[in-house]
């Protein structure tokens, strides 16, 4: 009587598994960080931030002090970001990670950042560089 009530807990739990393994939806994306400026890192390593604004405007910082502007929106089920210097078009997956964000690059192989910090302040940018 044990086996098919474990084998029916089974059958419970790989649902569950792939449920918790579901990419954010857009909208769901937006209201973890619409407002906030989020910290990654990759290997263990900072690895840049981005302010998300209202609109699904973004900023984007390596964290050496230059900024890109952009815009994200959702695009076959992922978060796509375009940024205005032409950088080809960036797709990830996030996943919740028990309050935290992980990030998979679209593609094979691709990148994963692990989110770190969640801060309301904006990001710190330097102005346009001027001069010849």
């Amino acid at each position: 009587m044990m086996r098919p009530l474990a084998l029916a807990l089974c059958g419970l739990a790989a649902p569950l598994a792939a449920q918790a393994e579901q990419p954010l939806t857009a909208a769901e994306f937006e209201a973890r960080v619409t407002g906030l400026t989020l910290s990654y890192e990759n290997g263990g390593r900072p690895y840049g931030a981005e302010r998300y604004e209202p609109g699904r405007r973004v900023t984007w910082s390596d964290l050496d002090g230059d900024c890109l502007e952009g815009e994200w929106f959702e695009q076959a089920g992922e978060i796509c970001f375009a940024y205005e210097d032409g950088t080809p078009l960036q797709c990830w997956r996030f996943y919740d990670e028990g309050g935290s964000l992980r990030a998979v690059f679209s593609e094979a192989g691709g990148t994963t950042l692990y989110h770190t910090e969640t801060r309301d302040e904006p990001l710190e940018c330097r102005g346009p560089e001027v001069g010849v």
